[in-house]
């Protein structure tokens, strides 16, 4: 999952960052408005963690825009800014919940694990599609029941693509999820056929009923069997 922090506090931003890489996800980061309206221009992302006072603008400036986009990004306010009318404002421009600082990251880890089940998984923990279950608590992926031996970016490819099963996921959109902000280090998307090749042959060997089909050119689709 994709997470992008806009936050204009270095100590606090380089804490949320650190915290929530810890649990796994591809965490970037913005510290003001334009660079956060730069990234969201380019980006999508499963959640976004937003400040409302911010260097040139402010959180709800951004969240109104990306209403009025008619984005789906996952919004969590995270500001100081604690007044019940911060908290209408927020929730009435189109915010999913706000938190107030100070907080401890126990409950900033699970207000941003039920914002996902809500917005990418109908409410769930558990993505289920024919002999493929994907636990996203316990980051684990199973075919009949037997545990799949996944590295980080194999599971990370797979629950993308359960998540949108029959789509078209061009390669750009799943490595920007998959790799963040270090995709702009890459030359090609050769890793991701690396990744999907072997993806492949563990499904394959397990007898999973479903087919990563490669659209050439474009990028992947998960179908059933």
């Amino acid at each position: 999952m994709k997470l992008l922090i806009i936050e204009d506090e270095p100590g606090m931003r380089e804490n949320m960052l650190r915290s929530l890489q810890q649990e796994h996800y591809v965490v970037e980061t913005a510290c003001d408005y334009d660079s956060a309206r730069q990234k969201l221009g380019i980006y999508h992302y499963d959640c976004i963690l937003l400040d409302i006072g911010l260097p040139g603008g402010t959180g709800f400036e951004l969240l109104e825009e990306l209403k009025n986009e008619g984005r789906k990004d996952a919004v969590l306010i995270v500001s100081a800014k604690d007044s019940i009318q911060d908290k209408v404002a927020g929730l009435d421009l189109g915010a999913d919940d706000y938190l107030s600082k100070p907080f401890h990251f126990a409950e900033l880890h699970a207000r941003v694990k039920s914002l996902l089940r809500r917005k990418s998984l109908n409410g769930s923990n558990v993505i289920t599609v024919q002999n493929i279950v994907a636990d996203t608590t316990q980051r684990s992926v199973s075919v009949n029941g037997i545990d799949l031996p996944l590295n980080r970016k194999e599971y990370e490819i797979i629950v993308y693509l359960l998540i949108n099963k029959d789509r078209l996921v061009n390669k750009a959109a799943l490595a920007e999820h998959v790799w963040g902000d270090k995709i702009d280090e890459a030359n090609s998307f050769d890793f991701i056929y690396s990744q999907i090749k072997n993806l492949r042959k563990k499904l394959r060997d397990n007898n999973a009923l479903v087919e990563l089909k490669a659209v050439y050119g474009i990028g992947y689709k998960l179908t059933e069997l």
